[in-house]
């Protein structure tokens, strides 16, 4: 009996109870959202309600497993990630013009999702064992090891995800040490190069004209960013109507399940990347930045407990999970908005989709696990 009572306990503290509960107002919040977007309790809000669970169930997965145990698996995990990148290279499974799939039988898997978690957790590793003996050559390794999956995903083609998986490298290589006056040019030439884009948009954006590093539907996109008006009834049909929808919304909203452009089928992905403005024509300003201000508590609890891991390994890994809301929040809300290009980013415990809420559920055990772990006295370094 004792034993048993152990047990719970110890399963009971693995979570961080601030993370869960603002993970369990995320979770009503969504479901809420999910269960106008689709008019009512379909088939699509029972899936959606499973995949909370799977979710959840992964979390506490993540979260009883010890900080010292993730450090040994790092490299493993990395290694087995880009495998099935290169399995899907070479006998993935192509839909709708992308070969991002993976079957293997049992199960037909996205390989690239589990980057988003594996290429952190390797480069945490990378940086905690060089921990202060870091030089250029380091750093440059660093790169290469982010590299190799960003390359293989973008080749899929999914702009999005691979945007998502270098974002979660990157932020572990900058707080790894990475110096900020390194950025600086690649900040400079980032916006020349978004100037040159606005100035010559009518050239480049013409038909026939090759972008070279891009496929032809990536370039539609940006041509789309910069002028949806140009395919009102194509290309551009998503950005208008979902800016449409949240500009109707106004300052208090149109009132739960009474949003027109959604449930007119105005809003052609009103349950996956576009559920924002589903949300934002029904609650209105003051609706999103309620919203906002959850995702920001969700982001500031990642931030703390990655400032009061007790390792290197933890701090990097923590606040790259940390950064990960944020970049799925910032993409997903900038491309319905019309800020950015559409990249088929979902936004997070609110867009339709199992896949992407079990790589946030593991990310959310993640950081409860290094919230929790305490190292021993005895415990090496």
């Amino acid at each position: 009996m004792k034993r048993a009572v152990k047990y719970g306990i110890r399963y009971l503290t693995a979570f961080d109870w601030p993370l869960l509960a603002l993970l369990v107002l995320m979770t009503v919040l969504g479901l809420t959202v999910m269960h106008s977007a689709v008019g009512g309790t379909d088939w699509r809000f029972a899936d959606q309600a499973r995949n909370f669970l799977i979710a959840f169930v992964a979390m506490w997965i993540a979260a009883s497993i010890p900080p010292p145990v993730l450090l040994r698996l790092s490299p493993y995990v990395y290694v087995f990630g880009v495998i099935l990148l290169l399995g899907v290279e070479f006998f993935g499974e192509t839909s709708k013009g992308a070969t991002r799939w993976l079957d293997l039988g049992v199960v037909r898997i996205q390989p690239s999702e589990m980057l988003k978690i594996t290429v952190p957790m390797m480069l945490a590793w990378y940086f905690h064992k060089n921990q202060g003996n870091l030089r250029v050559r380091d750093f440059f390794v660093a790169a290469v090891l982010l590299a190799i999956p960003f390359i293989l995903i973008v080749r899929q083609p999914d702009l999005g995800t691979a945007l998502l998986v270098f974002a979660s490298g990157f932020v572990v290589i900058y707080f790894g040490g990475l110096s900020f006056r390194l950025l600086v040019p690649l900040f400079v030439v980032g916006a020349a190069s978004l100037g040159v884009l606005v100035h010559f948009e009518e050239r480049i954006c013409q038909p026939g004209v090759d972008w070279v590093v891009l496929h032809e539907y990536q370039k539609h996109r940006v041509c789309t960013l910069l002028d949806p008006t140009v395919d009102p009834l194509g290309k551009g049909f998503h950005t208008i109507q979902s800016m449409i929808a949240i500009g109707s919304g106004g300052v208090y909203g149109k009132g739960y399940m009474m949003g027109t452009q959604s449930h007119l089928d105005f809003i052609p992905e009103r349950t996956t990347d576009f559920i924002f403005a589903v949300f934002a024509e029904e609650f209105g300003l003051y609706g999103g930045i309620m919203m906002l201000a959850l995702y920001g508590l969700l982001v500031a609890r990642g931030l703390h407990i990655a400032v009061q891991a007790r390792t290197q390994y933890g701090r990097l890994l923590a606040g790259a999970m940390a950064m990960m809301f944020f970049v799925y929040v910032f993409v997903n809300i900038g491309m319905v908005t019309g800020i950015l290009p559409v990249v088929g980013v979902p936004l997070p415990f609110l867009s339709y989709g199992g896949t992407a809420l079990l790589t946030l559920g593991v990310g959310g055990g993640i950081l409860m696990s290094i919230s929790r772990y305490r190292p021993s006295r005895n415990a090496s370094a």
